[in-house]
């Protein structure tokens, strides 16, 4: 059986649209404690995500998310719960390759049963390879959301 798979998006050089690589850098730290999931820095998405998720029992994505919220404020989502929010707000910085990725996996019959995303809104997106304050404080309180999403 596959493992887990939780996959941080974004690009850790923009601020807080990298805050999902930070948050796997974190989670990677208790690896001990997941000997069933694979933490996965994957960037700001594309096709690679595809490959990662095929086959998996569940996948796990965080990503900087615009959801017209106070600066990191994180929500826990699924693919469905976005594509009806689309047009309003959780909006992830890679929402519409990821939806369309996840749509291809499910095409190609190779799509995880469950998916879960966490969304966490940002404070800051500019050239800077630092988490603004607001998101940097909460670093582990996020990795612990995920944990506890992982059962630990």
């Amino acid at each position: 059986m596959e493992k887990v798979l939780v996959a941080g998006l974004g690009n850790p050089l923009m601020a807080d649209e990298g805050v999902g690589v930070h948050i796997v850098r974190e989670l990677e730290h208790r690896t001990e404690r997941f000997p069933h999931v694979e933490f996965l820095d994957l960037g700001t998405g594309g096709l690679s995500v595809l490959h990662a998720m095929a086959g998996r029992p569940k996948v796990v994505f965080i990503d900087c998310t615009f959801m017209d919220e106070p600066p990191g404020t994180i929500r826990r989502f699924t693919p469905e719960d976005a594509v009806s929010a689309k047009a309003a707000l959780t909006t992830t910085a890679h929402a519409s390759d990821l939806l369309q990725t996840i749509e291809l996996s499910r095409a190609l019959g190779e799509c995880p049963d469950e998916i879960v995303i966490f969304g966490i809104q940002p404070e800051h997106i500019e050239p800077k390879p630092d988490l603004s304050p607001a998101l940097a404080e909460r670093l582990s309180e996020y990795a612990d959301a995920v944990a506890q999403e992982l059962g630990a």
